[in-house]
């Protein structure tokens, strides 16, 4: 019985604007290595095909050189792939896939499913049976139709389908495209490859989404990974395993600083991250001068070691203590600025007080630092 590898959710052509050039550059590319990465596993664990559950690209107007490399990125596998069309690359009369066809681009082992159908690859012992979206939304099941098809004796039955499981994904992405949760079960299917959401998840035994092989957002739900699938006979349940396939992983902290142990924890818990990671930080509360110092040069170093950082410290406020305004020997008229600064933190300019404060205090430290030289 056969054993294969199920991806989705390529999102080929996606662009990362919100990153610097140079981060959203490299961001894409890891996409492709992602492809390559998935043809390396499928020699690996001797797979007998690739099956794909839709969204391999994230927009039906991605440019003629990203089709291009899509499928170049495929040829390390020789077998056979089954791509499946989802809501982003729907099979629309003129689509994405019309204009691989064209352009040449579809390597002969790389079947595409854009009508609702059996694509059967007897060598592999594999009956695909496919739910291919031919617009962007629905508002019914798509995968009903297994139930009524009929495959060759002796092949797996293995369904292939985008969208969402009723009842048991979040309440914003459960309401179009849907799929009844026991469809394998009523289609009589050995397995039941889904796309749609991004991370890996188990619905049952035979139901899985594979997620995305290259994370793209900030979510916690177990994306970088493909599945290996093996069927070890007719009727017994698939065995499961998933593969990491990620280069990046994404991070998104939420901290609030109350005391300089907050701080604290924070920095050793940035500086644990291993160094492929895309990191968004949004600090809230408070900061001692020597705090922000350290949080500054903590953030320097971050930005040379992570593939991005990126720090929202608007909901911070700078606290001077005592001993940094001591330090800076601000006292006097300065002193008054810089109480004065500190309680314009909590009104309508409260960003640019915290600014204006660590400009004057940076400029109270080097002013300290050339009278000692």
């Amino acid at each position: 019985m056969p054993k294969f590898l199920h991806t989705a959710d390529w999102q080929m052509g996606r662009a990362f604007s919100r990153f610097e050039t140079e981060d959203g550059a490299a961001l894409v590319e890891a996409r492709f290595e992602a492809i390559e990465k998935l043809a390396r596993l499928a020699n690996e664990h001797q797979c007998d095909a690739v099956l794909v559950a839709g969204d391999v690209f994230d927009a039906q107007t991605v440019a003629d050189r990203t089709i291009r490399r899509v499928f170049n990125a495929t040829r390390a596998f020789t077998g056979p792939w089954v791509m499946l069309p989802g809501n982003h690359d729907a099979a629309l009369a003129e689509s994405v896939w019309s204009r691989a066809k064209r352009l040449g681009a579809v390597p002969e082992n790389v079947h595409l499913a854009l009508e609702p159908g059996i694509i059967s690859l007897e060598a592999q012992e594999l009956a695909v049976l496919c739910a291919p979206l031919t617009q962007r939304n629905t508002y019914s099941d798509l995968t009903e139709a297994f139930n009524t098809f009929d495959t060759p004796q002796g092949l797996a039955r293995v369904g292939l389908a985008h969208g969402s499981v009723q009842g048991l994904l979040p309440d914003e992405i459960d309401s179009t495209n849907p799929i009844l949760p026991d469809r394998a079960e009523t289609a009589r299917l050995d397995y039941l490859a889904l796309g749609d959401w991004h991370g890996t998840r188990q619905i049952d035994e035979r139901t899985w989404y594979s997620g995305t092989p290259e994370p793209e957002r900030f979510r916690n739900n177990e994306a970088g990974y493909a599945l290996i699938v093996n069927i070890p006979g007719q009727g017994q349940a698939p065995d499961v395993t998933p593969v990491e396939t990620a280069r990046y992983r994404w991070h998104q902290w939420r901290e609030t600083l109350t005391v300089e142990s907050d701080l604290d924890q924070l920095l050793e818990r940035l500086e644990a991250l291993p160094e492929p990671s895309v990191v968004d930080l949004r600090l809230e509360g408070s900061v001692t001068l020597a705090g922000e110092e350290k949080l500054i040069n903590a953030l320097s170093v971050a930005e040379a070691r992570f593939r991005s950082i990126q720090c929202d410290r608007s909901g911070l406020q700078l606290e001077p203590t005592d001993d940094d305004i001591a330090a800076l020997k601000a006292d006097g008229y300065v002193g008054e600025v810089i109480e004065h600064l500190r309680t314009r933190q909590q009104d309508d300019g409260a960003e640019a007080a915290r600014d204006a404060l660590a400009i004057l205090a940076g400029l109270l430290k080097d002013r300290k630092q050339e009278a000692s030289e």
